[in-house]
């Protein structure tokens, strides 16, 4: 059996040293949004091990300079169970992690860029070396992984490898690589299941039956069936109140890292 490859390496230089990032800091939400909207993009390198176009550039900005995640729509690989614009899913599980003020998905938002119409997504400074598998095995990490796990429930994802759970350098978990969410078919493939059969508490609870009336910027994003299907997903995990299991071990995705 092959190995997986490396859930997160970055881009090299054509000499082969490893690229220098521009400054990466903790903004505030509002603060990054306008970075991202409004900074100059220059692409650095395309990201290795990634099904679609994905280049790490660097933003200039009055503000700060940083560093951010480019994914045009013009690089994607078509799929049949997908539009194109996988994109837009990306900016729509923003929208929707910061409407249930969990924050768990990096400030997101769309740009033209170098080549094209697409997502630009802050960039999180994390240890690479570090993934679900390692993160669930310290309980500091719960409630965050909690949040995205309910996420994934809510947006149907359908590829949360381990290695798409970045713990930042400055403390929060967040979840990346939303593109494969909110298909309107329930195919939801995670590896995030540690918490089955626990109860929700009260904060996540609620905040997981707000998501029955989703935000109107969804409706930017997403189709009529998928806000339908969306609010479906929410009100039954509303319902049920508890973390599911999978019993018959068929939804990971692969490779698991």
């Amino acid at each position: 059996m092959n190995e997986p490859a490396p859930h997160h390496v970055l881009p090299r230089s054509a000499d082969g040293e490893q690229l220098e990032l521009p400054v990466l800091w903790d903004a505030p939400v509002t603060d990054a949004l306008d970075v991202l909207r409004d900074g100059e993009i220059s692409v650095l390198g395309r990201m290795p091990y990634s099904s679609n176009a994905t280049f790490l550039v660097r933003i200039d900005h009055p503000a700060t300079p940083t560093a951010a995640i480019y994914k045009p729509e013009r690089g994607e690989r078509p799929l049949w169970d997908f539009p194109a614009g996988l994109y837009r899913r990306e900016i729509a599980a923003f929208e929707l992690s910061e409407a249930l003020g969990w924050h768990a998905i990096p400030p997101t938002v769309e740009r033209d860029g170098p080549f094209g119409v697409g997502s630009l997504q802050l960039f999180i400074d994390a240890n690479f070396e570090e993934h679900y598998f390692t993160l669930v095995s310290e309980e500091r990490h719960h409630d965050d992984l909690r949040r995205i796990c309910a996420f994934d429930l809510i947006a149907n994802n359908t590829d949360r490898k381990s290695g798409h759970c970045l713990a930042s350098r400055w403390g929060p978990i967040y979840g990346i690589d939303q593109g494969l969410c909110f298909a309107s078919d329930f195919k939801l493939r995670t590896v995030i299941w540690d918490f089955g059969g626990e109860t929700f508490d009260d904060e996540l609870g609620a905040a997981i039956r707000s998501a029955a009336e989703p935000p109107a910027e969804l409706g930017q994003w997403l189709r009529p069936d998928e806000l339908s299907a969306l609010t479906e997903r929410a009100q039954w995990l509303a319902d049920f109140g508890k973390f599911p299991d999978d019993d018959g071990g068929r939804r990971w995705p692969w490779p698991l890292v």
